[in-house]
């Protein structure tokens, strides 16, 4: 098993290698070259901009039983159909059975701002939603290690 993230844009970067470390599981970041990074624990893989390009070479890097991290409900469904696991940066993990409503709702939330509606963001991220996103994270990792509830 191994950890890889979709880290453009990642919140939550640091808590998973920390965790990966704990946790004794490895860590690969895959960022474009818009969003660079190395860090210290970690073994990084940049690729060339481009649409979804991260997206691809993170679904062709891993393997089944890995995990995941992204906010990305379409690389998510990917993962899925390899048979990984997937958590966002909130702890919320992504399965076969939440994933297609969650693509549903991405797709009417394009029409609607493609029709010229607004769409509320995120809130601003706070520490206590990067130690509750680690909790669930660890959790994750823990009970595939154990092979619960697979």
């Amino acid at each position: 098993m191994r950890i890889l993230v979709d880290a453009d844009g990642c919140p939550v970067v640091n808590e998973v290698i920390q965790s990966g470390h704990k946790l004794g599981v490895p860590v690969l970041l895959i960022c474009d070259t818009a969003h660079v990074m190395e860090r210290p624990g970690a073994e990084t893989i940049t690729v060339s901009k481009g649409a979804d390009a991260v997206d691809f070479v993170l679904v062709n890097h891993m393997d089944k039983g890995d995990i995941v991290v992204t906010q990305d409900y379409g690389l998510a469904a990917m993962v899925l159909a390899r048979g990984g696991y997937v958590i966002d940066q909130n702890g919320y993990e992504y399965t076969n059975d939440n994933i297609l409503g969650m693509l549903e709702r991405r797709h009417l939330a394009k029409k609607i701002r493609q029709a010229g509606g607004r769409m509320k963001g995120p809130k601003k991220r706070s520490k206590e939603a990067n130690q509750h996103f680690q909790q669930k994270f660890e959790h994750l990792v823990f009970r595939l290690q154990n092979k619960e509830f697979i």
